[in-house]
C-alpha cells in the first residue's frame, strides 16, 4: 500500500510515464496507482524553494496525458492548498564547505555516497517534523541507501521492490 503522505521522487512520474522501460509494465502501473492515490486522498512534501518542482517540470511538463504529467498538472493546482501539500524549507549547504547538499541532511555514514541530484528529496524528508517518506520507483542506487537514511531518519518506500532489488543487485553486486 502506497503512504498517503509522502515526498515523491521524480523517477516515480517517469517511471509512470514509461521512460523507465526495464522497469516492466507492473512497475509502471504502480507507480501511476500510487500518484492517483496521493492526487485523490494523499498528501505531498515539497521543497519551498520548488526545487522539486522544477524537477517535475523539466523531467515530464504539466498537463500531459500521462500519469505523469497529470501529477505535476495536480501539484501547481494544489501547492498552496495546506491540506494536501506541505512545503518544507530545506537550507543548501554554503559553498565552500566542503560538501554539497543541504544542512538538514545528515551526513552519510562511511561508505555512502548521495546522488547529490537526489539530496533535494531526502533533505525534504529529513526536514519535516513528520519524516514523510520517500517514493521510489526504479533508480537502483536508492535501494543500497536503505540502512544509512534509516539511520539518519529517512524512510524509502519502494514501489517496484523485487525489481530494484534485482538491478541494485546486478549493478552492484
Amino acid at each position: 500500500m502506497t503512504p498517503r503522505r509522502c515526498v515523491v521522487d521524480t523517477n516515480v512520474l517517469a517511471t509512470a510515464n514509461g521512460a523507465n522501460e526495464p522497469a516492466g509494465l507492473d512497475c509502471r502501473v504502480a507507480c501511476a496507482d500510487a500518484l492517483r492515490e496521493i492526487m485523490v486522498d494523499g498528501h505531498l512534501f515539497l521543497d519551498r524553494g520548488d526545487l522539486i518542482l522544477d524537477e517535475y517540470l523539466k523531467a515530464v511538463g504539466a498537463g500531459q496525458p500521462e500519469p505523469g504529467g497529470a501529477f505535476v498538472k495536480w501539484v501547481l493546482q494544489n501547492q498552496w492548498a495546506p491540506n494536501r501539500v506541505t512545503r518544507v524549507p530545506i537550507t543548501p549547504r554554503p559553498a565552500g564547505s566542503g560538501r554539497t547538499g543541504f544542512q538538514e541532511l545528515p551526513d552519510p555514514p562511511r561508505g555512502t555516497r548521495y546522488d547529490p541530484a537526489d539530496e533535494k528529496f531526502l533533505a525534504v524528508a529529513a526536514a519535516c517534523p513528520e519524516h514523510p517518506p520517500v517514493l521510489q520507483a526504479f533508480d537502483s542506487k536508492w535501494w543500497g541507501w536503505q540502512g544509512a537514511l534509516k539511520a539518519s531518519g529517512v524512510t524509502l518506500h519502494f514501489l517496484c521492490p523485487g525489481q530494484i532489488q534485482a538491478k541494485y543487485e546486478e549493478k552492484f553486486g
